[in-house]
């Protein structure tokens, strides 16, 4: 193997691997994960997102985004391919129901931001905070 293959080999990350996986950050902090967001069942949303998506995305709950208005916040981060092709985070607010997870898990099993097209129905979800609530999460 010569040694600008060995270099490109390595600059390409296993399949499966963290670098090759969505993140996808779940907001539990001020009303998002509490009873503030009634008729949800917060810990069964988390449980059934890491379930779906255990194989391609990394799902970890954040301290409140500061995002109050759109309660129930999901943000949906491209993986390293994603991002090379275009895909940016998506933020998704309200999420208050379980075919709003089934949709979010589908879209990224199919690749997510930058990969596959976002389903439709999540653009009623969809929403752009602030400048400084998007460098929080980045921090």
């Amino acid at each position: 193997m010569s040694r600008r293959s060995r270099t490109k080999a390595a600059e390409v990350p296993a399949q499966g691997s963290a670098a090759a996986r969505c993140t996808v950050s779940v907001c539990r902090g001020c009303c998002c994960g509490t009873p503030k967001v009634p008729r949800l069942d917060h810990a069964a949303q988390l449980a059934e997102l890491r379930a779906g998506l255990a194989e391609v995305a990394t799902v970890r709950p954040v301290p409140c985004l500061d995002a109050c208005e759109h309660a129930n916040v999901v943000v949906v981060q491209p993986s390293a391919e994603g991002r090379r092709a275009g895909g940016r985070p998506v933020w998704l607010g309200l999420v208050n129901d379980h075919d709003a997870s089934a949709d979010i898990t589908a879209w990224i099993a199919a690749g997510g931001p930058g990969l596959a097209e976002m389903p439709a129905i999540l653009d009623l979800y969809a929403f752009s905070p602030s400048r400084r609530v998007r460098e929080q999460l980045d921090s």
